[in-house]
C-alpha cells in the first residue's frame, strides 16, 4: 500500500471520529508489516483525560487482533499536518523501531513523512528496563 492510499484510508475513518466538545475530528490508518490495515479516530470524553487519540485506537485494535509488527501510520485532522501527541509516540516507540514512517496529511496530495526516530529521539523502550 502506498502513501496516498493508507491517507485516503485516514480521510474515510475520520467521518467516524466521536469529537463533540473539540470538534475536531482524527483519523488514522495503521499499516502492518503484513499489509493489513486497521484505522482509529479520536474518542472524546467530557472529561477530556479520557479521551483516546485516533493512532492509539488503532494500534490497540491492531494489538488486539495480534499485530505487532508496523510500517506507517497516517494521520489527518483539518487543514493541518498533525503531530502525535506524547502518548501516542510512547505507544509506538513500544511497537515500532525508529525508522516507523509517520505520514503527517492535509489530504492525499499535501503531506509529509517522518520517521519515529525524527519525532521522539532517545525514547524510552524495553532496553532501558535492563
Amino acid at each position: 500500500m502506498n502513501e496516498k492510499e493508507l491517507i485516503l484510508r485516514a480521510i474515510e475513518i475520520k467521518k467516524n471520529s466521536y469529537s463533540p466538545y473539540s470538534d475536531f475530528a482524527v483519523g488514522a490508518a495503521l499499516l502492518c508489516a503484513d499489509g493489513e490495515v486497521f484505522t482509529g479516530v479520536n474518542v472524546e470524553n467530557v472529561s477530556f483525560g479520557l479521551t483516546n487519540c485516533a493512532e492509539r485506537t488503532a494500534f490497540f485494535k491492531a494489538v488486539s487482533e495480534g499485530k505487532r509488527t508496523f510500517e506507517a501510520i497516517a494521520i489527518v485532522g483539518k487543514d493541518t499536518y498533525l503531530s502525535p501527541c506524547g502518548a501516542c509516540r510512547q505507544v509506538m516507540a513500544e511497537f515500532c523501531d525508529e525508522n516507523f514512517r509517520i505520514i503527517f496529511a492535509k489530504n492525499e496530495n499535501d503531506y509529509i513523512v517522518k520517521t519515529l526516530g525524527e519525532i521522539l529521539p532517545f525514547s524510552f523502550t524495553e532496553v532501558d528496563m535492563k
